[in-house]
């Protein structure tokens, strides 16, 4: 399962149909859609929608913040309640990006957190030099928000506190790149039951793949290298990570027996 994939970005508008459809050929037979804003976010809704397997998640990332608006604010709360969103997201901290405060990054994070905590929705996190204030306003939260730190690449002791929180760990193209020895030897020690895996489609190709499209296919090699470090088959990997998906999301285990 490909747990983070922009099938709604631009770059997939022509053939958004054929990657999904290659992406089963191989295997990948599930995936969820994040939205960035107000208008990412319903056209993964209606992405969804459309194809069985497919699930979205609803959020404002922090570089969609200049000129939020409260209509957009309103738009997003409202597709909360559409049966195939499983998820808040993709939501959090993005210091290497200037254009919006700190304070102003946190407020909103804040408040989509705790939406996740009130009507009991994960929220996938993105994290970018901003590690210690996105552990923090996790933990402002207290109990009963969980989620996912998409994209992973830090260290097994981050890994750990965001474990303690409640979270998931993900994986994607990164794990693969050849100098990424550090985010290797932390995947080798993340906790079994939360790990999952991701290509962040259509951005960070794995190797040997870096420079073109990614795609959610690409998925099996970030599962292959994670199962090269942690010493495990391919298929266990699939299933390990595949059963957390599902921990990780429980709307889409209910949609799958509703359905």
């Amino acid at each position: 399962m490909d747990t983070h994939c922009h099938l709604n970005d631009t770059q997939f508008e022509q053939d958004w149909v054929q990657v999904w459809e290659q992406a089963q050929a191989v295997g990948v037979t599930q995936m969820v859609i994040p939205g960035v804003d107000a208008a990412s976010s319903a056209r993964a809704v209606e992405i969804a929608d459309r194809l069985d397997g497919v699930y979205a998640a609803v959020g404002i990332h922090p570089e969609s913040l200049q000129n939020l608006s409260d209509a957009e604010w309103d738009a997003v709360y409202e597709l909360l309640r559409h049966p195939k969103v499983v998820a808040i997201g993709e939501v959090g901290l993005d210091y290497y990006w200037e254009g919006v405060s700190h304070e102003m990054q946190q407020e909103v994070f804040l408040r989509q957190l705790t939406w996740g905590k009130e009507l009991g929705l994960p929220v996938i996190v993105h994290n970018r030099d901003a590690t210690q204030d996105t552990l923090r306003c996790i933990g402002e939260i207290g109990t009963g928000v969980t989620g996912v730190l998409h994209c992973f690449t830090g260290s097994i002791e981050t890994a750990i506190q965001a474990i303690q929180a409640g979270f998931f760990i993900s994986y994607g193209g990164p794990l693969t790149f050849k100098n990424a020895h550090n985010v290797r030897q932390a995947a080798a020690l993340v906790a079994a039951d939360r790990l999952v895996v991701e290509t962040d489609s259509p951005y960070l190709s794995p190797h040997p793949f870096r420079g073109r499209r990614n795609e959610p296919r690409q998925v099996n090699r970030v599962a292959e290298v994670l199962a090269e470090v942690r010493g495990w088959t391919l298929d266990h990997t699939a299933t390990v990570t595949t059963r957390n998906a599902h921990r990780l999301f429980p709307r889409l285990s209910r949609e799958e027996e509703e359905g």
